[in-house]
């Protein structure tokens, strides 16, 4: 269960609360450079990171924020100042959505309240940032090294300065180097409070390492509930962090779309360039609008792994010698040569999303055409019973029922008349009396959905039968 906190507006983009985990980032590039920094918040943007953090060295600097959005920018923004509060003031004249500050390096206590003034008329939240380097030496003194209790002691305390000074839409953030003082302090300062939570291994290194020391640092605090936005600190691009977030939490169920790759670890039954066919897949879709769905492509090395344990799969490949098969539903569909295969892979998960969405649209109408016949039916329904309908009615329903079936078997079909859950929802609705008109109603709804018939079919025999067994249920 995810830990209940209070929720921040950064520029549109929601923390905490019940609002989705946020990837954020940070340019490497120097501020001052306006034209160059708004190339890479422009390139983060199209990376799909949610926040874009810009480190703002003097006033200077400032202004960087609407070069930024005149550039085209709309991704919120945020201002990462230390040491002087004359800075926090002018991001904020300059339109920044956000202010990230140490209140113990900002200096005496009225400059931090200029800053939270500022702040709170703008409408702007703060995001307290404490890590080892800048921990306040009363604190050090105290536990004697920056501890998980001495970190988050510091932004707990911080946070009540705030507090006290009439500011409430605080974010806090505690990082550390070391995994497990990052996630005990994170863990701390969730039990004994509310604020949303910024999560992050600093200084984690390069990609591979970084990515794992994040997976297991921000993964197991976003296992347990605790977490409302992340950066995947590396030293490597900053669009590579991005890609890292959202994998994570992709892996974590924490995002429900995109392209979901699961791909064997290849062995010596291997005779395609599995490896090299699964990177250019993972870049040629990871900017596919899968319409708010996860798509779990499979791209394995031989049939071993292929359609049997990558059945799960929505579609995907298993490798032979220079082809692969492609194969949907755990069916082989046919065979495709090597250097087509990533082409193809991409064909099918558009044509994929497309089927996907044409069938939960026709799905949520057909729900509601036959709820509303059902409703409708209600009165017939009472009528049959004081002998009002011919006898005849049932059997009629039933022969249009079966030349349905056996004429129309789609996948829309076996949905509605043939799942459990299907049967349940609208049994559930109309009580088991009114079943009848289901078979009346559905006649009727394919002149509605005239193209049905191209849609993928299952085994009329299978589906007959369990209508049989519905239509038993009179």
């Amino acid at each position: 269960m995810r830990r209940t906190s209070r929720q921040i507006n950064a520029g549109g983009v929601l923390i905490g609360g019940n609002a989705p985990v946020s990837v954020q980032s940070m340019t490497n590039i120097p501020a001052h450079d306006f034209e160059k920094t708004a190339a890479q918040v422009l390139a983060l943007q199209e990376a799909g990171c949610d926040i874009v953090r810009i480190a703002v060295p003097d006033e200077e600097a400032a202004p960087v924020f609407r070069a930024v959005r005149e550039a085209g920018a709309v991704v919120p923004l945020v201002a990462d100042i230390h040491f002087d509060y004359k800075i926090a003031l002018a991001a904020i004249r300059n339109g920044v959505d956000k202010v990230r500050i140490n209140p113990g390096n900002i200096g005496a206590e009225w400059k931090v309240k200029e800053v939270a003034d500022a702040c709170r008329i703008a409408g702007v939240p703060i995001r307290i940032g404490v890590n080892g380097g800048s921990l306040d030496k009363k604190l050090l003194e105290k536990y004697g090294a920056p501890t998980a209790e001495a970190l988050a002691e510091s932004a707990l305390t911080q946070a009540d300065q705030l507090e006290g000074m009439g500011f409430y839409d605080t974010v806090i953030s505690i990082k550390s180097s070391t995994i497990k003082t990052m996630t005990d302090a994170a863990r701390i300062v969730a039990k004994n409070s509310t604020y949303p939570i910024h999560l992050g291994v600093t200084e984690a290194g390069t990609e591979y390492s970084g990515i794992i020391k994040n997976s297991i640092g921000v993964g197991s605090l976003l296992l347990d509930g605790i977490g409302d936005t992340i950066r995947i600190s590396l030293t490597a691009d900053p669009v590579r962090e991005v890609y890292a977030g959202k994998e994570i939490l992709k892996s974590l169920g924490l995002i429900t779309e995109g392209v979901n790759i699961i791909s064997c670890p290849t062995c010596g039954r291997t005779r395609i360039d599995l490896i090299g066919l699964a990177e250019k897949f993972r870049e040629a879709s990871s900017k596919i609008d899968t319409k708010g769905k996860i798509v779990n492509v499979a791209i394995m090395g031989c049939v071993v792994n292929g359609p049997g344990e990558a059945k799960h799969a929505d579609f995907g490949i298993a490798g032979g010698d220079g082809f692969a098969v492609l194969f949907k539903d755990g069916k082989t569909l046919g065979r495709v040569e090597e250097d087509r295969v990533v082409e193809t892979l991409i064909e099918e998960t558009i044509k994929f999303i497309s089927e996907t969405r044409r069938s939960e649209e026709m799905s949520d109408d057909l729900y509601g055409k036959v709820i509303s016949g059902i409703q409708e039916a209600y009165g017939m329904n009472i009528h049959a019973e004081r002998g009002e309908v011919p006898e005849g009615t049932k059997a009629y329903a039933i022969n249009q029922m079966t030349s349905l079936v056996e004429k129309y078997d789609t996948r829309q079909m076996e949905a509605i008349l043939s799942d459990t859950s299907g049967i349940q929802r609208i049994r559930g609705m109309a009580g088991s009396g009114k079943t009848i008109v289901l078979a009346r109603k559905a006649v009727e709804l394919h002149t509605a959905h005239p193209d049905w018939n191209i849609v993928v079919t299952y085994s009329t025999r299978s589906l007959k039968g369990q209508l049989e067994s519905l239509i038993s249920r009179f």
